[in-house]
């Protein structure tokens, strides 16, 4: 099956939960014994979100927006303790991203744990809250009124 089929009709949480459990993808893996995800900033740039056309996997090709994409389905930037991954997979992915000074980023999500696969159902796009511009008029404001005016003037 093509690759672009497997993925095309998944929401953000599962394409990322297909992509770590398949061996294709070296630029993101399980960490923290899958309760983080790690992500090879540099790779995944090139190895993801550099796709075009048929074979992209995400909406984005910019890692800033995919990263707004994590935290806006729950997912926090966290801090990697400085012990070593016990799991081979995981130490060989690490100490490959340090030897060629790439930058590693971790995300936690409470709903995304390898061990608890059905939980990444829990993780849903959290309703953007819109900035509201200073100065800009409440909704039960009327615009032609000053902000002196009592409602009914």
């Amino acid at each position: 099956m093509a690759m672009e089929g497997e993925f095309s009709s998944l929401r953000f949480p599962q394409k990322l939960w297909k992509m770590l459990e398949s061996s294709r993808f070296l630029s993101v893996w399980w960490s923290e014994g899958g309760k983080c995800v790690a992500i090879n900033k540099d790779l995944f740039e090139e190895e993801v979100l550099g796709r075009a056309g048929p074979q992209r996997l995400f909406d984005t090709q910019k890692m800033k927006s995919f990263m707004r994409q994590l935290n806006a389905y729950g997912f926090t930037k966290t801090k990697r303790d400085d012990q070593r991954s016990a799991s081979l997979p995981e130490f060989l992915a690490e100490e490959a991203a340090v030897s060629a000074h790439s930058q590693i980023l971790y995300y936690y999500n409470p709903c995304f744990n390898r061990a608890h696969p059905w939980l990444v159902e829990r993780c849903m796009r959290r309703a953007a809250v819109k900035q509201r511009a200073p100065g800009a008029a409440e909704m039960d404001e009327s615009p032609f009124r000053g902000p002196d005016s009592q409602p009914g003037q």
